[in-house]
């Protein structure tokens, strides 16, 4: 897929990786739809930094944890463009639960934005794929593989959109839309990680150091662009996942 020209809807494009995500397309050539849930001064500062580049950026808010917020937002999305050619799903929460005292109610609020969003997306996006092709980036991460102890819910979202990922893939490739996934490792650091942590986290890198939201967004711009992958997940992670 060349993507000059083409469209793309990124949730969680505000901040940190999704915006790393979203102006990487916008250099390739591609005009942005960006979500966001609270954040809205990055927002504003993510779309004026894309249309410096000369592409055209338009703001959606939307609440993914509820389903009819995500369905105005495609709306929308509609009438404002009238089609869609990229759907990167971005967005995600990742809070800590030990299961020793997981709730039903922080179980279904990771669920809810980090698997049932994206499937919700991904269905709406359909109708907007309608002239011969699309690309769908789900970003995941390494956890669905390689569970944190004290992260049970976060991973087991990660593990659900991995698996949503295939089954989107083979059910949309008669469509010749692809679905395929970014699965980082560590690319950035939460706010207040003391340094002992970061120093253990990567004695368990292969590499040895983090990566960089580019390097995620890299990931996904291959995969936008190559016609003939899908059902894949690409790991972005030094090699964490073999450790």
């Amino acid at each position: 897929m060349e993507l000059q020209g083409k469209i793309a809807l990124v949730t969680g494009s505000a901040r940190r990786v999704g915006r790393a995500i979203a102006t990487a397309l916008a250099r390739a050539g591609a005009d942005l739809a960006l979500h966001y849930g609270r954040s809205a001064d990055d927002a504003r500062s993510a779309a004026e930094e894309i249309r410096a580049m000369g592409r055209r950026a338009e703001l959606f808010q939307a609440d993914l944890a509820q389903p009819g917020r995500i369905e105005a937002m495609f709306a929308a999305i509609a009438r404002h463009f009238g089609r869609l050619d990229i759907l990167v799903n971005s967005a995600a929460v990742c809070d800590r639960t030990p299961i020793e005292t997981l709730t039903a109610a922080q179980w279904d609020a990771e669920l809810a934005v980090n698997a049932r969003a994206p499937a919700l997306c991904i269905r709406y996006a359909i109708a907007l794929m309608t002239h011969g092709e699309g690309s769908i980036v789900n970003v995941t991460d390494v956890a669905a593989e390689r569970p944190r102890a004290d992260y049970p819910a976060y991973c087991a979202s990660k593990a659900a959109l991995q698996a949503l990922t295939k089954s989107a893939a083979k059910a949309l490739a008669g469509r010749n839309i692809r679905v395929n996934a970014v699965a980082p490792g560590v690319v950035e650091w939460p706010e207040g990680l003391r340094e002992e942590r970061k120093e253990n986290v990567l004695r368990n890198v292969p590499m040895k150091r983090p990566g960089s939201p580019r390097d995620v967004a890299e990931a996904v711009l291959f995969l936008c662009r190559h016609d003939y992958i899908t059902a894949q997940t690409l790991r972005v992670d030094g090699g964490w996942h073999t450790a």
